[in-house]
């Protein structure tokens, strides 16, 4: 029995019951609530009317962290739906030579994105898989579009250990809060370590491994023809229009905007260095938005179509911060970590930090918001049993990342591009989760002697 056949047989039964009885996102979130509740009145001091004053205490609370999320995805999905990147992503999805390939080119390009920025990994992962659809019509092949989308969100379980996560940045920047305690970690013991690169390297080439061997039946695929529901029409007959149309396509306009705010990032890195956080993000991409589209108008188009992938962030990021509230304001975070680290030794603390940090997530699923609350509990136990700080906040940095294949709020922009429903990829992220745990696992665990 083949490696195809074998992944099939454990991955069919996780697909068919996603496909039947996995919740809506939104009511995901409010049986996260509803368990929250419970676990705050069962098992802190916390009476029903604190509990509920704690949690609509945090419904505000990550307002703005909420409008830096949005804007990154509105950018990064403008700024590839540009004409150039759309011509350089078609071309990528151009390179696989089969069926299977696709699925783990998916995969791949999406990890790789990734690594780099979370949100040009989710941005870039839906774009890619309609582009990979594309070509599979113009080939004539048949695919199964749940499993490219899925492969696509797959190559998210690295977000956390890239240049973009959270835990590792926060602890790199002077300042910081708990400097007292750990000093500054420079990103070269954390994201551009060897072990976490290796690791990185090896879970990306595994998942897309796997991806490619996932494929069901033939007769569940099919010859693919998405409608492209996005089209940015310039106006081109400029002669009889009045001037303040005509400066409405004038090209110049942008390129000025874009090249302004360009200059501005290059004086941020020429004072700041190498530091990079959410904002410096943004207006990378909304300059280059702005330099590759063709006119403000035709930016302004992109950007108003992008503006259907932030509809679930403002929906229900307002009560993942108001489940963090409760969680942290009841002692509930506390609670859960405290519980990993009392049993915790020197060797031991980095996989416990990495099963917490999974649990956690799941009720907590901002990467930023949890380290908040989950990274002095655990980097306080490190101090105390002598563990090297940067492998405990890479490793509920890895925790963090590798429940959400199982946690459905950050598949959501990724869908709306893709145009699938969470139920159709669960199934196979699932099996994503699984040999994350694994790796990750391993990784956490002997990493401490990667570094000696």
């Amino acid at each position: 029995m083949d490696t195809s056949t074998i992944l099939k047989k454990i991955s069919d039964p996780f697909v068919k019951l996603a496909e039947r009885h996995y919740p809506d996102p939104f009511i995901f979130l409010i049986i996260l609530t509803a368990l929250a509740f419970i676990l705050a009145l069962t098992i802190t001091d916390t009476n029903l009317v604190e509990a509920t004053i704690a949690w609509g205490n945090g419904l505000s609370g990550l307002l703005s962290f909420m409008t830096q999320i949005c804007l990154t995805l509105i950018a990064g999905h403008a700024l590839a739906h540009t004409n150039l990147i759309q011509k350089i992503l078609h071309r990528a999805a151009q390179i696989p030579q089969s069926e299977n390939q696709c699925y783990a080119w998916a995969a791949f390009i999406s990890g790789i994105c990734t690594f780099i920025s979370w949100a040009l990994g989710l941005v870039a992962g839906g774009l890619i898989a309609r582009h990979l659809a594309q070509v599979g019509h113009e080939r004539n092949w048949k695919l199964h579009y749940p499993l490219i989308v899925a492969s696509a969100y797959s190559g998210f379980i690295v977000w956390h250990m890239g240049y973009s996560g959270s835990a590792p940045l926060f602890v790199a920047t002077d300042g910081h809060s708990l400097q007292n305690l750990i000093g500054i970690i420079p990103v070269s013991d954390t994201i551009f370590s060897n072990w976490n690169l290796l690791t990185a390297t090896v879970i990306i080439l595994i998942v897309s491994l796997i991806c490619s061997k996932m494929t069901p039946e033939k007769s569940k695929c099919q010859i693919l023809n998405l409608n492209e529901t996005e089209q940015h029409q310039e106006i081109s007959d400029t002669y009889n229009l009045s001037l303040f149309n005509r400066l409405n396509n004038y090209h110049p306009l942008n390129i000025f905007l874009g090249t302004a705010v360009f200059f501005y990032i290059f004086l941020w890195f020429n004072y700041e260095k190498l530091s990079l956080n959410l904002n410096i993000v943004n207006w990378s991409f909304l300059a280059a938005g702005l330099l590759l589209a063709n006119s403000p108008t035709h930016y302004a188009r992109l950007i108003s179509n992008a503006v259907h992938t932030t509809s679930p962030i403002l929906l229900q990021f307002p009560f993942y911060a108001a489940v963090m509230g409760l969680m942290t304001e009841t002692g509930l975070v506390s609670i859960i970590s405290n519980g990993f680290t009392t049993i915790a030794t020197q060797e031991t603390l980095p996989i416990l930090s990495f099963l917490s940090a999974g649990l956690i997530n799941l009720f907590i699923p901002s990467g930023g918001a949890q380290w908040i609350v989950q990274g002095p509990i655990f980097l306080e136990a490190a101090a105390n049993l002598g563990a090297d700080p940067s492998i405990i906040v890479m490793s509920i940095a890895y925790g963090d990342q590798w429940t959400n294949m199982v946690q459905p709020f950050w598949a959501m922009p990724l869908l709306a591009i893709a145009g699938m429903q969470i139920r159709d990829i669960m199934g196979y992220t699932f099996i994503i989760f699984l040999v994350g745990f694994f790796v990750f696992g391993a990784s956490v665990l002997f990493a401490p002697h990667l570094i000696q």
